[in-house]
């Protein structure tokens, strides 16, 4: 009964997580597809306001794939793709990547939480 209840509420927590991470990309891609005056301002900055809407459409399309049980391992690759550019591109600049990196951890507990097998080859013996 125990390992029961235990499932049910890792089970919870992965969709109260993944919920949370899916508000916050839909929000930032909502930004780029409206072209929100700060993400104009740094992606020119970064010499990438060509591609503002492409990034826009593709986070929609990776957290989409993520919040689907079906495909989540795919949405999980590219999210996990997409942060790691994220990081990549602050890095380069010389600014802050703790918000990328933060959602990038959140993203990765979430998909641990909800598919706990993603991790089992380093637990094997």
């Amino acid at each position: 009964m125990e390992k029961q209840t235990k499932s049910k509420t890792r089970k919870i927590a992965a969709w109260v997580i993944i919920g949370l991470v899916g508000v916050l990309v839909i929000m930032s891609a909502t930004m780029k597809l409206t072209h929100a005056e700060e993400l104009v301002t740094n992606f020119t900055k970064w010499g990438l306001i060509d591609n503002l809407t492409f990034i826009g459409i593709g986070e929609l399309i990776f957290i989409i794939l993520f919040i689907i049980p079906r495909t989540s391992s795919l949405g999980f690759l590219l999210l996990t793709a997409h942060f790691g550019g994220a990081i990549a591109t602050h890095l380069q600049h010389e600014e802050s990547f703790i918000m990328p990196a933060i959602i990038l951890t959140v993203i990765w507990i979430g998909n641990y939480l909800r598919n706990p097998e993603m991790l089992a080859s380093f637990t094997k013996k």
